[in-house]
């Protein structure tokens, strides 16, 4: 199975176009369900767990609401 859009060309062995096609469709989820939350308002640093990745490296992110 060839697939084309605008982004590329992809070829899939038709044995495993329903494993594909059902990955494809969990990553589709995962990516609206992150649209939703971080359109909600919360922050990236916050949902991906990088606040805790800087905080292990002793760095601290600093919220800057300047003139």
């Amino acid at each position: 199975m060839i697939v084309a859009d605008d982004d590329g060309v992809v070829v899939v062995r038709r044995q495993e176009a329903d494993a594909v096609l059902a990955k494809a469709k969990a990553r589709e989820e995962k990516e609206a369900k992150t649209r939703e939350v971080l359109q909600s308002g919360q922050l990236g640093l916050d949902y991906y767990g990088y606040r805790e990745r800087l905080a292990a490296k002793g760095l601290k992110y600093v919220d800057y609401e300047g003139d």
